[in-house]
């Protein structure tokens, strides 16, 4: 949820907050309320999977019960469209579509091979685009959603690699289930490769980021990190591995946001 209101809130940033300051606050609160549903909705679809592999959430842990986390699904869900009612009429709109996206994805596309890792990654990068629109130009944001799609994208099926087995007993039919662990590494190296491509390409087409200080940002902070991470899931490809490769990939993501905010107005 963090990372996720910063990236609304450097979605604005790049978009300019001057004039739009009361619109970002509420856009940012607006959409870790729908984040929040959207991680609670899972985790109420997810139970039975989790009571194999992640016993400690809150769910199969027995700290709240199924319908609890149901209604307090609903209630954030509300919560967060009824906040982007204050900014912008186009707000609206994708909060209500966000917010039905991400209840979709927990009830069909999560069981779907790779369209759930796409729309999870589309959510996830959509969160800087939400910043923009809040401050009226949320075309500087497309390039950091771009990024963030990307990044996600590559991270899910690492997921998906670290819970086969768990999906596996629920008859889920994710990449790596469908077509194999090699396939799945293999997909998700490739994704990344093709992330690093594209964290270069503003260097040379963007006036915005025509600097030192993004190069080296994100060659050094980003895209080295990565191709790291993917080196070690080569060498030990099990679900330990995949889970610490994806714990680290989350905290690069902030590295990645510092590039690109310092990069923009270098």
């Amino acid at each position: 949820l963090l990372l996720g209101s910063l990236s609304v809130f450097f979605g604005a940033f790049l978009a300019g907050i001057p004039g739009h300051e009361m619109r970002v606050i509420l856009a940012c609160f607006s959409a870790v309320m729908i984040m929040a549903a959207g991680n609670v909705i899972n985790d109420y679809y997810d139970a039975d999977i989790d009571r194999i592999n992640k016993q400690f959430r809150p769910i199969p842990a027995g700290e709240i019960k199924s319908a609890s986390a149901f209604k307090f699904a609903i209630i954030l869900f509300a919560f967060g469209i009824f906040l982007s009612i204050f900014i912008t009429v186009s707000l609206i709109i994708f909060a209500i579509l966000i917010s039905i996206g991400l209840f979709f994805y927990s009830t069909r596309l999560k069981q779907t091979v790779l369209l759930g890792n796409l729309a999870v990654s589309l959510f996830s990068g959509s969160a800087f685009i939400y910043g923009g629109i809040a401050a009226e130009n949320f075309q500087v944001a497309l390039i950091p959603a771009l990024f963030a799609f990307l990044f996600h994208l590559g991270r899910e099926i690492i997921k998906d690699l670290e819970d086969m087995e768990a999906d596996g007993s629920r008859g889920l039919k994710t990449l790596p289930i469908r077509y194999g662990k090699q396939t799945a590494l293999r997909v998700s190296t490739v994704v990344f490769f093709v992330l690093g491509v594209v964290t270069l390409l503003p260097f040379f087409f963007d006036p915005h980021y025509q600097n030192e200080t993004y190069l080296l940002m994100v060659l050094f902070g980003v895209d080295i990190v990565v191709l790291l991470l993917v080196l070690f899931m080569w060498r030990n490809p099990v679900p330990l591995v995949f889970n610490r490769i994806s714990f680290y990939l989350k905290l690069d993501m902030f590295a990645g946001l510092l590039a690109i905010a310092v990069g923009f107005y270098a």
